[in-house]
């Protein structure tokens, strides 16, 4: 773990002031990190919260427990859940330093896990018995918190879980999810490639990591939406990738030695989907031959729009530092925080590749 002092950086992102906070990602390892400046991306790249559904559930500080803190002197633990050798979580860590940095919080203690689970409950619980006001989580899976929640409770320390969702109850074990509806992610993947296929032709799931919300959303809405809309698509082959972009090219290069002529290839993630095109590329096929369809919105995957390998880009925005840091504000002086914040994500095609790749990460 390590704990960083009130050192500015440009941020990631910056809220616009006409965000609502109402009652409402994956990704993962590769070996690369994103291309551009840190100069700060266009306006369009903050975190845009969906309008809440009437009657929403909401959690208050009363409902919860524990007591109003100040975040500026508080204590705050951030759990990230791999290491930052991509660009998902590279933005992510970065988005959570800067806003503290901006907020004048001066006692931020982050620790990694580098894709061992044991180590991020390791990790968290070390956080608790430091002392820690609030923790904010980026959970590698969505089940085994049970240790946690626990020791949380007993010291009322809330927890905002980012990214991946944790089955568990909110504004009970945990206060709450800021992330992207991922089934939805899915059915827009689904609708994009049945644009790119023309309505037919066979599939490849590239899948994430087992073990988390992500994984099993982003493929059940894919395929429940392929079903409705273009039922002359069918889906010939699923195998994991687990979020990287060398396994995805590994599983990428098995897939076109065993059918060389599938036409689409759905990317659970940006980093696989990038690893399906060097397995292209090995393979002898053009740009555009194998229509590819992922989720993320890294400036890697945006540039294959615009180079012509990749058909459609869903995005999942990782830039959670302002919204966790509003919405723990928010839920300390005593105002109601949405149990579930959910974020409305953008989508890239060859429409505005080329002009919005600057809101990439």
């Amino acid at each position: 773990m390590s704990v960083r002092s009130n050192r500015w950086r440009p941020a990631a992102a910056v809220l616009g002031a006409a965000m609502v906070l109402a009652g409402a990602g994956a990704c993962a390892k590769s070996e690369e990190s994103p291309a551009g400046s840190a100069a700060g991306p266009a306006p369009a790249a903050s975190q845009v919260v969906q309008s809440a559904a009437p009657g929403a559930a909401t959690c208050t500080i009363d409902q919860y427990g524990g007591t109003k803190v100040d975040l500026k002197t508080a204590k705050v633990g951030f759990s990230q859940s791999e290491k930052e050798a991509n660009p998902f979580r590279i933005a992510e860590t970065r988005s959570i330093e800067d806003e503290a940095a901006r907020l004048g919080i001066t006692n931020l203690t982050t620790a990694n896990a580098n894709s061992q689970f044991n180590k991020q409950i390791s990790d968290v619980e070390q956080m608790i018995d430091s002392g820690v006001q609030l923790l904010i989580i980026a959970p590698l899976n969505s089940d085994g918190w049970d240790s946690v929640f626990a020791k949380a409770s007993a010291k009322k320390v809330p927890i905002v879980t980012i990214d991946r969702k944790i089955n568990a109850t909110a504004c009970k074990d945990y206060l709450t999810f800021i992330g992207s509806d991922f089934a939805e992610q899915g059915k827009r993947a689904a609708d994009e490639m049945a644009k790119a296929l023309g309505n037919k032709g066979e599939v490849a799931i590239l899948l994430g990591a087992p073990g988390n919300n992500v994984t099993t959303l982003r493929t059940s809405g894919f395929k429940d939406q392929i079903a409705k809309v273009a039922p002359d698509i069918k889906v010939t082959f699923e195998q994991t990738g687990n979020f990287s972009r060398e396994e995805g090219q590994k599983v990428a290069e098995q897939l076109l030695q065993s059918n060389p002529d599938i036409n689409g290839i759905y990317g659970e993630n940006d980093e696989m989907a990038l690893g399906a095109v060097t397995a292209l590329k090995g393979a002898g096929k053009k740009a555009g031959d194998v229509k590819i369809v992922s989720i993320d919105g890294t400036e890697g995957a945006v540039q294959g729009i615009v180079d012509g390998w990749i058909s459609a880009v869903i995005e999942s925005n990782p830039r959670f530092g302002p919204l966790a840091f509003e919405t723990a504000t928010k839920f300390f002086g005593g105002e109601a925080v949405g149990q579930d914040i959910i974020i409305a994500d953008r989508a890239y095609d060859t429409t505005n590749a080329k002009t919005d790749i600057g809101s990439a990460y």
